[in-house]
């Protein structure tokens, strides 16, 4: 089966660089209904800083007919020409941490309406098991009109994006891939292939490739729940978790994790759509839902043992200044979706603590949106004089900044990510 035009639907963290490595072989429209992030990829930028200026200007044109090149387009009638469309939308969960598809059922209507026989639409959002086949390709018959395995063919290869870390880039991570029938599969992982570097993976199933996925980050979840369960058992001895796990690490065989924030657009929202299947299939996930217990515990915990310290030192709680460093979900990276350092900001705002946020790497813009608070980006803005500082996330800038300048002479340091030298902090997880 012959690919002409490549379609990827959403250039989000994962989609982008996606289309980006495609566009280096095959002509890729890319997709996304934000004309704002259109206008931003046409002059060159990505915001999310997955992708350097100089690559995305390399590849970014301007006429759709070229053999080869990203042509980015917020108008659906500019992907009907694809053969293969490669689904890229996020799949987060709503208030009561149930998995929201609304994306993914609108990506789905969007395709089926511009569907045409033998098109291939492959999925590389998370999703539980079953997901593909029993939600999104009954939508894409139901509009298209076409019956899937006859007329067209589905595809699951699940996204590997680590936002930020830019050793493990998307060609450089084995790629796991599937396909709705045997010959559909090999065409995918061929596909992939062919700018996978680190290679592939075919899974003898989609539901296996969906299934694959979900618990990748799971696992981790539940692996980081075990080490901030010990981290708050072993501050409880005084004893100094970082310490133990490096001690713990010599043997060959321990898996070293760490505590802190869990959170982000995988590892702290993937076990919430496995437990969700789980319990639609009868079972209680009562170790993975003890594990997102545990860690989204943890952003309130770091606030109330702050607190409990600043109480031995003599502060006044209500009225008192509190610094938090950081509040994307993870060190030099933009991305602030599901971060858990809100946890902490609004439990200090329970004892009425006043809470300046700085964060170099953040968009004030989007944390105004999504979190209601004004942020600090220069650090000329930040004020002294804190009552306490939390090191929330592992910025290199924050490395430069004296923070004893910056607390009161009763003032408390407390590093979340053990950035610092012991000591010059008064606790760390």
């Amino acid at each position: 089966m012959k690919i002409n035009n490549i379609a990827i639907v959403g250039l989000g963290y994962v989609g982008l660089p996606l289309a980006v490595e495609f566009a280096k072989k095959y002509h890729v429209i890319g997709f996304d209904i934000n004309t704002k992030r259109i206008a931003e990829l046409r002059s060159g930028k990505d915001r999310t800083l997955e992708v350097e200026e100089n690559h995305l200007k390399e590849v970014i044109i301007t006429n759709k007919t070229s053999e080869k090149g990203l042509f980015v387009s917020s108008d659906l009638v500019d992907m009907k020409d694809s053969t293969v469309y490669i689904i890229t939308v996020p799949t987060p969960t709503d208030e009561l941490n149930k998995p929201i598809f609304t994306p993914l059922v609108k990506a789905s209507e969007s395709i089926g309406s511009i569907l045409k026989p033998n098109d291939i639409v492959i999925y590389e959002s998370t999703v539980y098991p079953g997901v593909t086949e029993d939600i999104c390709v009954p939508i894409l018959e139901s509009v298209s009109g076409l019956k899937f395995n006859v007329d067209f063919f589905a595809g699951y290869s699940p996204e590997r994006i680590n936002p930020g870390d830019k050793k493990h880039t998307v060609t450089k991570i084995l790629k796991v891939t599937s396909g709705s029938t045997p010959e559909i599969a090999k065409v995918v992982d061929d596909l992939y292939k062919s700018i996978i570097t680190a290679g592939t993976h075919m899974a003898p199933s989609i539901k296996v490739a969906e299934a694959a996925k979900v618990i990748e980050n799971s696992q981790r979840d539940i692996n980081i729940a075990f080490v901030n369960e010990l981290s708050k058992i072993f501050r409880l001895l005084d004893i100094d978790t970082k310490a133990v796990l490096e001690a713990a690490g010599t043997k060959w065989n321990f898996i070293n994790f760490t505590p802190g924030l869990v959170g982000g657009h995988c590892i702290g929202v993937d076990p919430y759509y496995l437990a969700q299947k789980a319990i639609e299939s009868g079972y209680n996930p009562e170790i993975i839902l003890a594990g997102r217990k545990m860690n989204d515990s943890m952003g309130g915990y770091v606030a109330q043992e702050t607190v409990k310290i600043m109480i031995k030192k003599g502060a006044t709680i209500k009225g008192s200044k509190v610094l938090v460093l950081g509040i994307t979900f993870k060190e030099n990276c933009p991305d602030i979706r599901n971060s858990r350092v809100i946890d902490i900001i609004r439990e200090f705002e329970s004892y009425d603590v006043d809470v300046d946020v700085f964060d170099p790497w953040a968009s004030s813009e989007e944390v105004k949106e999504e979190y209601n608070f004004d942020l600090i980006c220069n650090k000329n803005d930040i004020n002294n004089n804190y009552d306490a500082i939390v090191l929330a996330v592992s910025h290199n800038e924050f490395l430069e900044i004296d923070l004893q300048q910056l607390k009161s002479n009763i003032g408390v340091i407390f590093d979340v990510k053990s950035l610092l030298p012991k000591h010059t902090v008064d606790a760390r997880l």
